[in-house]
């Protein structure tokens, strides 16, 4: 499956999710390189989501990105399907209970 076909099922599922605020970092001229996909806010958390297709690999630029958000405490995570998605969301739920 193409990254663009898992990035949108993953939107569509983070837009069931009651109290989740989630954006589309678009790349390009007006982007910031290695800012991964998609940015959410949830019980408080930030969250940001690099999406790859199975076999994709991570720029070293969105290593790096990845590593300064865990730096900072927030939770940066490669995905590849809906189901990586529900584990940490899951995982959220189970230690943030609001």
């Amino acid at each position: 499956m193409r990254e663009k076909a898992i990035e949108n099922k993953i939107k569509a599922y983070l837009k069931t999710i009651k109290g989740l605020y989630f954006f589309k970092e678009h790349g390009g001229l007006y982007g910031t390189a290695g800012v991964p996909d998609i940015i959410c806010c949830y019980k408080g958390l930030f969250i940001a989501l690099e999406v790859k297709a199975p076999d994709g690999k991570l720029t070293t630029l969105q290593e790096a990105t990845i590593r300064r958000i865990k730096d900072a405490y927030g939770i940066a995570e490669v995905v590849r399907s809906v189901e990586d998605v529900k584990i940490i969301i899951g995982g959220i739920n189970e230690t943030k209970k609001i």
